[in-house]
């Protein structure tokens, strides 16, 4: 992929949840959205859970995603506690199936964290703005045809 063209995956994820805020936090004007991330041994996302508070120090389980199947887990993403969101579900579907398309993460750990305050209008616009245009760099990439 063109270097230009590389988007930053915490930036992506963080768009994802300021993009699916109003579904996630109905009618709520102040709160936090916390986002979990686990790399695996070969620097790809292996997981992430989103978290809800509204109340300080009260966390909510939004959502899970996950790459791989286990005993304990499936592979996808899980809403719980009358949380959902298709749009979430969409782009994080994209995001994790594509994450090699992105520029990785700076983190130096196998961990990542974002906080995600409530966002404005613009903001919630914008960061639909920004995924669009990061979801036709990598479909236009994948239709180019392979170098010979």
């Amino acid at each position: 992929m063109k270097p230009e063209s590389v988007q930053s995956l915490d930036r992506l994820l963080e768009s994802a949840v300021v993009q699916s805020w109003p579904d996630l936090m109905k009618n709520v004007t102040s709160g936090l959205l916390h986002l979990e991330y686990v790399f695996a041994s070969d620097n790809s996302l292996d997981s992430l859970r989103l978290l809800s508070s509204t109340v300080w120090g009260q966390w909510n389980l939004v959502c899970e995603y996950w790459m791989s199947s286990s005993t304990i887990h499936d592979k996808g993403i899980y809403f719980k506690d009358g949380f959902r969101s298709e749009d979430l579900a969409h782009t994080l579907e994209f995001i994790m199936q594509h994450q090699r398309s992105f520029s990785p993460s700076p983190n130096l750990g196998r961990t990542g964290l974002l906080q995600i305050q409530a966002p404005t209008r613009e903001e919630i616009q914008a960061a639909g703005k920004f995924l669009s245009g990061a979801f036709e760099r990598v479909n236009s990439f994948a239709a180019e045809p392979a170098a010979a």
